[in-house]
């Protein structure tokens, strides 16, 4: 309750300092795609500086956070492949403890079809 307060809090500052920086900054900045001809460009748009600046953060913050997960890649590979092999070795220990709880055994320990599992370090 206390942390959904809190947060509650933290947007609402951030928002009213948002809604005061795009009110102080409520200049025409012109925005031109044409890097060779800037006294008549092909293409000029006029905006409002504080809505350029605010669109570019947000552009900035999306592409840190693709950046960011294409980096992470390898970690996540990582765990998809430790939990494949977790699920394995909890599905041998099971038949190896349901073997050994049976007072009725007959032959040797279970045969395991797979391959015992090397483990190996999560940076490979």
């Amino acid at each position: 309750m206390l942390g959904r307060i809190a947060r509650t809090a933290i947007l609402l500052s951030l928002g009213v300092v948002i809604i005061l920086f795009l009110v102080a900054n409520r200049h025409v900045a012109t925005i031109s795609v044409d890097p060779f001809n800037s006294a008549d460009p092909a293409y000029a748009a006029p905006v409002p500086l504080g809505v350029l600046m605010l669109v570019l953060l947000i552009l900035g913050v999306i592409i840190g956070g693709v950046a960011a997960w294409l980096r992470q890649g390898k970690w996540r590979r990582t765990a998809r492949r430790l939990d494949r092999e977790n699920r394995a070795l909890h599905a041998q220990l099971f038949e190896l403890k349901r073997y050994y709880a049976n007072s009725e055994r007959t032959s040797g320990p279970p045969r395991v079809d797979s391959p015992p599992l090397a483990l190996r370090s999560p940076v490979d």
